[in-house]
């Protein structure tokens, strides 16, 4: 091959990969977009928490119930670090690096990780328990409230204090108290608030057991036991748990606020490429 051959060769060689060298660099852009927007929530959820827990606890935020005042910033928070040592774990530390203290010192974190993921469970179970904790309530006039520590149920972690608008909204109404909390609220709001209750409870045991799954197919893979019957397998049982997954963010996009709806898409968008490194480390192993 004389040398103008070679150099022409080389030219459509490195025109050919140009594209899949720009189809990548925006695979992954996109991909790390979204994990910085699932870190951003952190700080929303945060925001969310702080102000359902002044108007739940007041000043009476301690260790003993502070899973339940920041569930979903604990629970955020952890699940962030978890994504990003899956991302470390299969697309970007390679296999033969994955061994000795750097194993070590990632399987210790991960294992925090799932015990805040576990506690902030707990916390929304102990949510539940306490907006489903109620006694009817009754008083000759809701707006003497205005001015005072009492509450409104809205929906799940969204109790403005009582106002001049929304007392004559509350007058009339059979109303219910949560137990051991100033706070009130109609039929309708306190059974909008314990469905979305119950899905967070479903949502967050989805996760558990999604997050238990692709933790087992990534200790396959390192030992070079995961079969493509093994992948097939999971992949059908991990398509049902994520159905369940969608079912909720539907939910909360009717029933919920923006920001459920928007996280648990991001989460769901976020797994997606958390699967497709698993099935690449699969087919390059």
């Amino acid at each position: 091959m004389t040398t103008e051959k070679k150099v022409v060769t080389m030219n459509a060689t490195d025109q050919a990969s140009r594209p899949a060298i720009n189809k990548r660099l925006l695979f992954n852009l996109f991909k790390y977009a979204v994990y910085a927007l699932l870190a951003y929530n952190i700080f929303l959820w945060f925001q969310e928490d702080f102000r359902a827990s002044a108007e739940t606890f007041g000043d009476s935020v301690t260790w003993r119930n502070v899973v339940e005042a920041y569930s979903a910033t604990i629970d955020t928070a952890a699940w962030v670090v978890l994504l990003l040592l899956f991302e470390l774990e299969t697309a970007v530390i390679p296999d033969e690096k994955l061994q000795g203290w750097l194993k070590w010192f990632m399987t210790a974190i991960v294992a925090i990780c799932y015990a805040l993921i576990t506690w902030a469970f707990y916390g929304y179970l102990g949510k539940y328990g306490m907006i489903t904790d109620i006694v009817p309530f009754s008083t000759a006039d809701v707006c003497s409230l205005v001015g005072t520590e009492w509450n409104y149920v809205v929906e799940m972690d969204n109790y403005p204090p009582i106002d001049s608008v929304s007392c004559l909204a509350l007058q009339g109404q059979e109303l219910f108290r949560v137990s051991g909390l100033e706070m009130i609220g109609t039929a309708a709001s306190l059974k909008t608030a314990v469905g979305l209750a119950i899905v967070d409870i479903i949502n967050a045991a989805t996760w558990l057991i999604i997050v238990v799954l692709l933790q087992i197919e990534v200790w396959l893979q390192l030992k070079e036991l995961l079969s493509g019957r093994l992948m097939l397998i999971a992949k059908l049982t991990k398509g049902f748990f994520y159905t369940v997954l969608f079912v909720c963010a539907a939910y909360w996009g009717f029933n919920g606020s923006f920001l459920d709806f928007w996280d648990a898409f991001l989460w769901l968008v976020a797994f997606i490429f958390i699967e497709l490194n698993i099935f690449q480390w699969h087919e390059e192993g």
